[in-house]
């Protein structure tokens, strides 16, 4: 079957001599590993086409029940070539593209694959000093398109009100925040001030949020880090998000 579909660079790697194994986001097939033959021959068909986070029309052969499908085609539509000028925006699109690779799966899901591209592209236009915070607002965003996002406005054990203005305990485990009842009997979470439970509601509904402080960063990154590896990854180590979070360039 011929199938053409907008798509996403988001990983690649070398295949034997000449070609290229390249991973994409897919609005009309979810996540798909193809092989692009030839890429790195001098006259590839393909050219620079294929570069990380590169967005264009992929034409693919699918057959059933292969893993590795082939590429066509793969027509450049934004190059997004800002990513690569700078570390910031660079390691906040890569923590962005783990998510996607790890957890959109195979089925289409053309929602999570607007707000993938959509973030990406405000990584791109955003300054470098931004881009984390971007990418906190993409990747929350993404995470309760595929409906894993935390409970902010009630407790996440007993469903009772939580008010806004309530500096109300995080737990990671339990999905959300907790009343002060539940959180006596689950130790081990984390303060979240209101300013940054509003954060949050914003970046889950799509909405921007004013940016923070290098202190205030930190501690979003833990959080959408710790929230994931508990609900979407089973506690398995994120790399990307891993290198974002430790590292602090210049900003």
């Amino acid at each position: 079957m011929l199938l053409a579909t907008d798509a996403v660079v988001l990983h690649a790697f070398d295949y034997m001599e000449s070609s290229r194994i390249v991973r994409l986001a897919t609005r009309e097939a979810g996540v798909v590993s193809v092989l692009a033959r030839g890429v790195r021959r001098p006259k590839s068909r393909f050219g620079g086409s294929l570069d990380l986070f590169t967005a264009g029309v992929a034409q693919l052969s699918m057959r059933a029940g292969r893993d590795l499908q082939s590429l066509t085609v793969f027509d450049v539509t934004r190059s997004r070539h800002q990513l690569a000028s700078s570390m910031p925006r660079f390691t906040a699109a890569a923590a962005v593209a783990e998510l996607a690779l790890r957890f959109l799966g195979e089925e289409p899901h053309p929602e999570a694959f607007e707000i993938l591209t959509a973030t990406l592209d405000e990584l791109a236009e955003s300054a470098p000093g931004d881009a984390a915070f971007a990418a906190l607002a993409g990747a929350w965003h993404l995470v309760a398109e595929l409906g894993f996002g935390p409970v902010l406005q009630e407790c996440a054990t007993c469903h009772d009100p939580v008010l806004a203005d309530d500096p109300a305990p995080f737990s990671h485990r339990a999905g959300g925040v907790l009343c002060s009842r539940c959180a006596a009997r689950a130790p081990g979470g984390r303060p979240l001030p209101p300013a940054a439970r509003a954060a949050l509601s914003a970046w889950i509904a799509g909405q921007p949020y004013p940016a923070g402080g290098r202190a205030e960063l930190a501690a979003h990154q833990r959080l959408l880090r710790l929230f994931v590896q508990a609900h979407l990854s089973e506690g398995r180590i994120l790399p990307a998000f891993e290198v974002w979070e430790r590292e602090r360039w210049e900003r």
